[in-house]
């Protein structure tokens, strides 16, 4: 499994986390990591990272089981959203809850 954004990856095994994708996007669409709307424009407008962070795992990564998503997603999976590679990004949470719940290391492609 890895991550990426929309903008650099569209291999067949693309994975859209975010509440809303590409019009053009043709990939598998898993609404399950996707942060509420709500808490998205909360960062977006005070910028947050810290908040967002604590909230996103309270409101969706802890009501999930790692291994199920895991297993849901295939390990060949690639998962993307909105924001570049260095920016701050809800992937990059899911990346780090996977490597503290199930010890898989996921890269940024």
């Amino acid at each position: 499994m890895n991550t990426s954004y929309y903008s650099k990856y569209k291999g067949e095994n693309a994975v859209s986390i975010a509440r809303m994708c590409p019009k053009w996007f043709k990939g598998r669409d898993y609404k399950n990591l996707a942060p509420s709307y709500e808490l998205f424009m909360k960062c977006k407008e005070d910028g947050d990272e810290d908040y967002f962070a604590r909230a996103y795992k309270n409101e969706v990564l802890d009501k999930l089981n790692a291994k199920d998503i895991y297993e849901d997603l295939g390990s060949n999976a690639v998962l993307l959203c909105w924001e570049g590679p260095n920016k701050f990004c809800h992937r990059h949470l899911v990346a780090e809850w996977f490597k503290n719940e199930l010890g898989i290391v996921i890269t940024e492609l």
